[in-house]
């Protein structure tokens, strides 16, 4: 299948957005070691692509919220099926059908999102100023040299942590530069990608169902270890991409999040009891990046308890220092 659509948009979504900040008055040529009307042009690149996949994002968070909502059933499912994982497995599925939640969905922003960053690495790994298709995509020759030349802060977008001596060369790109940028950068992509899984997790909790809690630390620990070494074969101008849409993702998941918080401990409405055994484990409210929460007032301590008098033990006499009073 070929995927020539997918570089022809993200091609005319770049230099449209580049001819904007031009026609804006961004200067083409490097301010501060960079060209930033192509470096706004991809992070505007991320805000289109965001923009239009909101509504998907809004849905995601709504379906999260309805597997959070049927955790009792799933747990009692599992206590039910114990050692039967087929059964099980049916059972959750017509669960799931009958209550129209997508254990999927969740996965599903990042599913549509993977075309464009392919788009996207396609064609600035394109930017070789010996590449004879510079026109290819709707680019002009102009454009694309302009592109291939352009740099943040002097590294070039089209460059990445494993260029090799020629590649550098034919970008007139000093190897250092380039290595300690992309680095930096992997860095920030690796962080701010664990930020965005820690967000949803602090805010919704763990899931009891295995397969969503398996999907849940993959997005957490697995992918940003995992950037570590892929990210050494992403252009500098994909990395900024991914960035972006990181940063992009934070403040759109704190809105949604506020805007369709999370439902209260559904285990603990509907059995009436605090104390049950493997309850769902709440969202914790600590913030982003794991402050403890003000520890509760102290309470006052229980006045303790006074034993009364054992059988044949004489009476004690309460008013005690005070003269007995004499009967008449």
């Amino acid at each position: 299948m070929s995927l020539d659509w997918i570089y022809y948009a993200i091609s005319w979504i770049l230099l449209v957005w580049h001819r904007a900040w031009d026609a804006i008055g961004v200067p083409d040529s490097a301010v501060l070691g960079t060209n930033w009307a192509w470096i706004l042009a991809i992070i505007f690149l991320v805000v289109t692509v965001r923009v239009i996949l909101f509504p998907v994002f809004v849905k995601q968070i709504k379906s999260q919220r309805a597997m959070q909502a049927l955790q009792p059933q799933v747990k009692a499912l599992q206590d039910k099926h114990k050692g039967d994982r087929e059964t099980l497995q049916k059972e959750m599925m017509e669960l799931y059908r009958k209550e129209k939640a997508n254990p999927l969905m969740g996965c599903l922003p990042m599913f549509l999102q993977i075309p464009v960053f392919l788009g996207l690495f396609h064609v600035l790994r394109r930017l070789d100023p010996a590449n004879g298709g510079k026109t290819l995509y709707g680019w002009t020759v102009g454009q694309f040299e302009s592109a291939s030349a352009a740099k943040l802060f002097t590294a070039p977008i089209a460059g990445k942590f494993g260029s090799t001596a020629e590649e550098l060369a034919r970008l007139g790109a000093n190897g250092t530069t380039v290595k300690v940028m992309a680095g930096i950068l992997v860095l920030v992509m690796m962080g701010t990608t664990y930020l965005t899984s820690k967000q949803m997790i602090l805010k919704t909790g763990w899931a009891e169902d295995p397969q969503q809690k398996m999907i849940q630390r993959l997005m957490l620990y697995g992918i940003p270890l995992s950037l570590l070494i892929s990210g050494a074969i992403f252009p500098i101008g994909v990395i900024i991409y991914w960035v972006t849409n990181n940063l992009f993702t934070l403040g759109q998941q704190q809105w949604v999040l506020r805007k369709f918080p999370p439902p209260p401990n559904v285990t603990a409405a509907k059995s009436g009891t605090s104390g049950a055994r493997n309850p769902v484990q709440p969202a914790k409210t600590g913030g982003l990046f794991g402050r403890k929460a003000a520890p509760p007032a102290p309470t006052k301590p229980a006045a303790p308890k006074v034993a009364g008098p054992k059988p044949g033990a004489k009476p004690v006499n309460p008013k005690k220092g005070r003269p007995a009073k004499r009967q008449g």
